[in-house]
This record gives C-alpha cells, structure tokens and sequence, in this order.
C-alpha cells in the first residue's frame, strides 16, 4: 500500500489545537474512521453489484442500490453511528462491518485484555467509559469473555510431545461458587519442560480437593494426548502424588521439592532452634555426593533426634525420591531439586485472581486462568540456562529414552 499523501494529512490536522481534537470523543480519528468504513462499505456494494453508482447504463442485473440503513458500532473512538449501504435484493453481505456486528477492530480485544489482567467486569465497565467513553453491559462482557471457553477446549485436548524431560505438578486454592455456597478448589497446574529447554503449561484441571487420586486421572489423560514419557517430576510432599506418577510413568523419576523438605522439617521445631536446625539441613542437600549426604543425614540425626526425631524419619523415608537431583551437575540441580518454577507461576495467578472474592462458576476461574496463562506464556520466550547441557546429561543417564533433537 502506498503511503498516505502528507498533503491529505495536514489538511485533515488543520484545526488541531490539543490531543482531544485528535483522539477525543469527536476527534479527527473518529470522524476518519467512520468516513472510511462508509467509503469501504460503499465500495463493496459496488463490487457487489457490478457498476458504480450513477452508471446505470452499466448495470448487468436487476439488483440495485436502496438507500441505506443506521448502524452503531461500539469502537476505539466510542460509539459510532454509520450508514450502512443496502441493495434491493436484499443478498449484499457487507465484510469490513458485517451484518450483526456491533463492535470494531481491537474493542473485543480490550475486552480480553483487562480481563487477562484480572480486571473485575466492572472495572472493565468503568474503563471502557472513562477512556473511551463507551457504556458497555456485563452480558456483552460476559459475551466477549464467553468465547475464550471454545479456545480452552482446543488448549486442554491439545497433542502434547511424546517426552517431557522434566514436569512440575503443583495445585493453587480457589474460592468458587458451587450449589449456592462459596467453596474452596483445588487447581491443578502441570507445567513442563519440553526438549527444546522451553516452559509449557499443559492444561488445567479443576476439584474440591487436591489428592492423589485426582492427579492420576490428570496423568492418564496427558498420556492420551501423547505424553508417553517424563524423566523427572518434581513435586511437593503431598501424600501419595509420586506413587500416582509413576503407575502411569513407571520409569519417571520422582523429585520431592527440597525447599518443601525443609519447611515441613523445620515446621514444628521451636523458633530458636530454626536457624541452627536450617544451617544442618544445608549440609545435607548441598553435599556433593549421594554419599556425603547420607553422611551428613547421619550426623544430622546423632544431632538432633534426641529432640526432634521426626525429622530424621521423614528424611529417611523420602530418601529415594530426594537424592534424584545428585546425578546431576549444579546448573542442573538448580532447575530439578525445586518447584520454584510452578510456585512462582502460582503466585502469578494469584495476583490476577485477587481482585475477586470468589469465582461464579468453574467455568468462569478457568476462563481467567486461562487467558492469564497466555499472557505469562508469551514472555516465556528464552530456553532454560545451561540446556544444552542438561540434555546431555539426560541422554547419559536415559540413554534412548531421550529423543534426538
């Protein structure tokens, strides 16, 4: 497209003094753009019926022009009143504004925007009004929002990759409405790394309680989308999770978080201990070796049992599925040994969330989680630090399990 003759511009900015006669409620760009879509919808009744207007001698059926019908369309600009051509005929299908259309380029996705942010409808109302100064319903909103329900569909029965080497699994608490009365969700997230060194969030699952029993259903149907293997998973504490992980990925390792370790240890032990207590801990997770730590864990029990034995237990307990992340070099420790990448995306959402008390419906909560999940995913644009050696290091110790890339 050529450009636009400087000429035409500063005709058209003439009589401008301040932004307002610009971008105002009736400034040069409204008035512009309406002028356009009338001279476009003119355009294509032409096109339609085969000759110009005036050119009867032209005219190769029996269709004709018929005057013209209002229209208001809600746009950037506000509310604006068009004339839209008609054809007697009544078989003219307009494109640039369709029959049925109420809202202009870029209004519904504003829309979508504010409420990807966690905006409230009547935040959006408000600033529709102020900015624009267009009066929208909650049901347009409701309309607008509506529509993300078919994308979700599509998201949440997407084909996944056939191997993820690492998977984070961790469940947020909604407050959502159910059978007249306000209760308390649990919304499951799994969040993976694919071979690329990419994050991906591979669906949203919503129940009344979290449990292992829920997750197994989560892991049977990511097997049907295609996810046939997962080389870790890392996890918090919850009971019964790593046993739910691996009766459908029975060669996965299962990584418990070791920041939820610690908290769980240090959590009924007296506040002038903590310190100390934390410090010995280190010893044991930042050894070098599987066998230093297991040292250290020795030592650490001979320290503290006599007054707090549970401790040493837990540790002992869970020892399979804390020393995982040993195998590895630091750069890659980092990434696996917690689930820092899943709880810092949960504390993401619940910044978009906390403007509402609670959520009218499931529906409704994973509308907005959705949408702000896309928002977080777009920045999610580099690889994980140190990948390529990472993938080195899965290839040698799971040898074809790990898909060449």
């Amino acid at each position: 497209m050529s450009e636009i003759n400087k000429d035409l511009i500063k005709e058209l900015l003439k009589d401008y003094k301040k932004p307002e006669d610009l971008i105002g409620k009736d400034g040069i760009l409204k008035q512009l753009t309406k002028a356009l879509l009338e001279t476009a919808l003119d355009s294509e009744l032409t096109e339609h019926l085969g000759y110009e207007k005036n050119a009867l001698s032209k005219k190769k059926n029996n269709n004709s022009r018929n005057g013209k019908s209002r229209k208001t369309l809600k746009t950037d600009h506000g509310d604006m009143n068009i004339s839209i051509p008609r054809d007697r005929q009544s078989d003219f299908e307009p494109q640039i504004v369709q029959k049925g259309q109420r809202r202009f380029t870029g209004f519904d996705d504003k829309i979508l925007s504010m409420y990807a942010r966690g905006m409230t409808v009547r935040d959006i109302q408000g600033h529709l009004t102020d900015i624009y100064n267009v009066e929208v319903s909650p049901d347009l909103i409701s309309t607008v929002t509506g529509s993300v329900m078919d994308m979700v569909r599509e998201w949440q029965t997407r084909p996944l990759d056939s191997v993820y080497p690492i998977m984070y699994f961790d469940a947020i608490r909604m407050k959502i409405r159910e059978d007249g009365r306000v209760v308390n969700k649990a919304v499951y997230l799994a969040l993976g790394v694919n071979m690329e060194g990419h994050k991906d969030v591979l669906g949203i699952w919503l129940d009344k309680n979290e449990g292992a029993k829920f997750w197994l259903s989560v892991f049977t149907e990511l097997k049907n989308r295609g996810l046939n293997d997962i080389l870790i998973a890392c996890v918090d504490g919850l009971v019964g999770l790593p046993d739910a992980i691996e009766s459908v990925y029975p060669d996965t390792e299962v990584q418990l978080c070791i920041v939820h370790m610690v908290r769980n240890s240090l959590k009924f032990v007296s506040y002038k201990d903590r310190k100390k207590m934390a410090t010995d801990l280190k010893t044991i997770y930042r050894a070098v070796t599987v066998e230093q730590a297991e040292s250290a864990l020795t030592t650490f029990g001979e320290t503290w049992d006599k007054k707090y034995p549970m401790v040493s237990q837990s540790w002992h307990s869970h020892w399979d599925r804390i020393i995982p992340f040993f195998a590895y070099s630091e750069e890659i420790r980092k990434v696996i040994y917690t689930t820092n990448a899943i709880e810092s995306l949960n504390s993401t959402l619940r910044k978009v969330t906390k403007n509402r008390n609670s959520f009218p419906s499931d529906e409704s909560a994973i509308k907005l989680l959705y949408m702000a999940l896309q928002n977080i995913m777009k920045k999610w644009t580099m690889p994980i630090r140190n990948w390529p050696l990472a993938v080195h290091q899965f290839a040698i110790r799971f040898g074809d399990r790990v898909p060449r890339i």
